[in-house]
């Protein structure tokens, strides 16, 4: 699988260039979905647009629970019995596309934010695999076949089997 480094930093403020540099090596590439992880940059909404339906990300809370960051301070604050991780898809809201996943762990007595993160991120690792195997699976289904699922309105620009 090719792959690319594009490091923000030398485009400064200009969001519309670091994403047009991203863009080139997703075409360049062949892309058909992003999935984003850790990725810590709010696109735009020009970008996620050419991607929608196509893009997605993992959210370390059960969204629409505590968008943006310090989500595990926040939930403890809360005083949650629970915690977890979102797979949605992206648009132009923060954190606000469809939840297509979610995994569930207990915050314990004493949890700091380090001690959840940790637990979090292992049912991280197992959700975004699946999650992610079932949208592919949704894209590369017959339009005749999984009627109403997000992702068949897409497929057939890709084709079956494109990633």
């Amino acid at each position: 699988m090719p792959t690319a480094v594009v490091d923000h930093r030398p485009f400064g403020k200009d969001r519309a260039a670091f994403e047009a540099e991203m863009q080139r090596h997703l075409e360049d590439a062949g892309a058909q979905v992003i999935c984003t992880a850790g990725f810590m940059r709010i696109l735009t909404p020009g970008f996620i647009s050419r991607w929608s339906g196509r893009m997605l990300n993992i959210h370390p809370s059960l969204l629409p629970k505590y968008k943006g960051l310090n989500t595990h301070a926040r939930a403890i604050e809360a005083g949650d019995a629970q915690a977890g991780c979102s797979v949605h898809e992206v648009t132009a809201e923060l954190d606000g596309g469809p939840v297509l996943g979610q995994a569930r762990v207990p915050i314990l007595p004493g949890d700091t934010p380090e001690t959840l993160a940790a637990r979090v991120l292992v049912e991280e690792h197992r959700l975004y695999p699946r999650v992610l195997r079932g949208f592919l699976e949704r894209l590369d289904a017959p339009e005749t076949g999984a009627a109403g699922t997000q992702g068949d309105t897409h497929r057939g620009a890709h084709g079956k089997n494109a990633r």
